[in-house]
């Protein structure tokens, strides 16, 4: 009974695809945000696929279909947060995604959209997932809520509030 066992457990593991590791995707996202906070835009091209797609309806009408447009997505955010950070709340994943609650926090020091400067801090949680194939980031998505950024940095009239 226990070579039969063996036998079984053997054939599982022989038929299971063999994916990355939960801690290596983990290990890629974190370093994706590092260097995001480091503007180490070059380290992206080791963790993010060159044709990544980012899907996010808290910036509805921005395009990235691929790293480059990410990096340029991510100049013009430096450029009207210089002081933007992430950090990272919490993390988890499995062989194929990687989740996270994290803190987008900076200043607003330029335009934003429709939105002048307002020269506020703020703190913004978000919620991302990633999708990983052959050890980099595919495809991300990010959401936040964006009433409640804009109340932070006093873009909202506050009787329409009512």
């Amino acid at each position: 009974m226990n070579r039969a066992f063996l036998a079984v457990i053997a054939g599982f593991l022989w038929l299971t695809p063999v994916h990355a590791d939960q801690a290596e995707n983990i290990a890629v996202a974190t370093a994706m945000v590092d260097a995001i906070n480091d503007r180490n835009l070059d380290a992206l091209d080791n963790l993010i696929a060159p044709n990544v797609v980012r899907k996010s309806a808290a910036t509805a009408g921005v395009t990235v279909n691929n790293l480059d447009d990410f990096k340029a997505f991510l100049e013009a955010d430096f450029s009207t947060v210089p002081d933007s950070v992430m950090s990272i709340d919490l993390i988890f994943g499995n062989d194929e995604f990687v989740a996270m609650r994290a803190i987008y926090s900076g200043t607003q020091t330029e335009q934003m959209g429709e939105f002048p400067p307002s020269g506020k801090r703020f703190q913004l949680p978000f919620i991302g997932i990633l999708k990983f194939e052959q050890g980099k980031i595919s495809e991300i998505w990010v959401e936040w809520d964006n009433i409640y950024l804009l109340n932070q940095l006093g873009h909202l009239d506050k009787s329409a509030e009512r």
